[in-house]
C-alpha cells in the first residue's frame, strides 16, 4: 500500500474493553515509584500543628465580657481595693490600654511621675503637659487630666444658696480644693444677705504666677448686680504661702473704703495657700461686720 493509500484509510480504533472484562495489565516498571521523604530540617512548618498560646496572652477582646489584658492588677485592685495599690499602679490603671500588659502600664506610670518629680505634680498637668513632658498621646493626655479634675472636683463642696458663713475656716472650706492647686492666682467674691446668707459666688478675675489685676469696680460688681448685702473676697496664692504681699495689703484696703462708700458690708478677705490660708478678718484688718 502506498503512503497515500495508507492516509487515505480510516484509523482503526481499537475497541474499549468491557467493564466485565478483565483490566488491562500495567507493566511494573510504568507505574512511578514513591517520591522519598523529605528530611526532617526540609519539612513544611505549616504541617506541624502550632503550640497553643497560653491563656494570659490570648487578647480578651477576642471574648465578649472576658478579663482585660492587665488582669492581675485589675484583680489586685478589686481584691484588695484601691487605697492598697501604690500611686503608679493607679495612673496604670487610667493609662492602660487594651493591648498593654500590667508591667508595660507601671513602667509608663513610673515614668510619668518620674518627668513631674511626684504626684502632686502630675495630679496639676495640663493635657498638653502630658503631651509634650510626659509623652503621652493626646486621647491619654485628656483623659489622665481629665480623671484628676474630677477627683478635685469630687472633694469641692459648693455653697448651697442659703448657707450661712460664720467664720473663714467655713470659706475655705469651700474653696480649697479648688483654688489650693491653681497655677495662677484666681480672685472671687461670694455675695451674701442681710443675714450672711450666701447667694452665689463669682471669679472676679484670673491672674498670673504671683499677682492677679482687680479693680474694686469689677470686685463690688456682682454684689451690685445682685442687691447683696455684703461681700467675703477670696484668691489663692500658686506658691502655697498664703501669706498677704504688700499689694494684696494695699487691696483690701482700698476694697474696704469702697464698700463703706457703696454700703457694702466687706466681711472678709482670705488668701489660699497649699493646706493654709489667712483672713484678713482674723487679723484684725478687716472689721467685724
Amino acid at each position: 500500500m502506498s503512503p497515500s493509500e495508507s492516509l487515505a484509510q480510516p484509523l482503526a480504533l481499537s475497541p474499549a474493553p468491557s467493564p466485565s472484562g478483565p483490566a488491562p495489565s500495567v507493566p511494573a516498571s510504568a507505574v512511578p515509584s514513591a517520591a522519598p521523604p523529605l528530611p526532617a530540617a526540609l519539612a513544611p512548618a505549616a504541617l506541624a500543628p502550632a503550640p497553643l498560646a497560653p491563656a494570659s496572652l490570648a487578647p480578651a477582646l477576642l471574648v465578649p465580657g472576658g478579663p482585660p489584658p492587665d488582669e492581675p492588677l485589675v484583680v489586685r485592685a478589686a481584691e484588695a481595693g484601691l487605697d492598697r495599690l501604690a500611686s503608679a499602679e493607679l495612673l496604670a490603671l487610667v493609662l492602660g490600654r487594651g493591648t498593654d500588659p500590667s508591667r508595660r502600664a507601671v513602667a509608663r506610670a513610673e515614668r510619668l511621675v518620674a518627668t513631674f518629680g511626684d504626684v502632686a505634680r502630675v495630679a496639676v498637668a495640663t493635657p498638653g503637659e502630658f503631651t509634650f513632658r510626659g509623652r503621652l498621646s493626646p486621647a491619654e493626655a485628656l483623659r489622665l487630666a481629665a480623671a484628676f479634675a474630677l477627683g478635685r472636683r469630687g472633694l469641692e463642696r459648693p455653697w448651697a444658696r442659703g448657707a450661712p458663713v460664720r467664720s473663714a475656716a467655713d470659706v475655705v472650706d469651700r474653696y480649697v480644693a479648688r483654688m489650693r492647686h491653681l497655677r495662677h492666682e484666681r480672685f472671687l467674691t461670694v455675695l451674701v444677705d442681710a443675714k450672711n446668707r450666701v447667694l452665689r459666688d463669682d471669679v472676679v478675675g484670673d491672674g498670673g504666677l504671683s499677682s492677679v489685676p482687680v479693680h474694686p469696680r469689677e470686685a463690688f460688681g456682682p454684689a451690685l448686680r445682685e442687691g447683696a448685702s455684703g461681700v467675703v473676697f477670696v484668691h489663692n496664692h500658686p506658691s502655697g504661702d498664703p501669706e498677704p504681699s504688700p499689694v494684696d495689703d494695699d487691696l483690701t484696703r482700698r476694697l474696704l473704703a469702697v464698700g463703706e462708700l457703696l454700703g457694702i458690708r466687706v466681711l472678709d478677705h482670705i488668701v489660699i495657700g497649699d493646706g493654709r490660708f489667712v483672713s484678713y478678718r482674723d487679723r484684725g484688718i478687716v472689721p467685724p461686720a
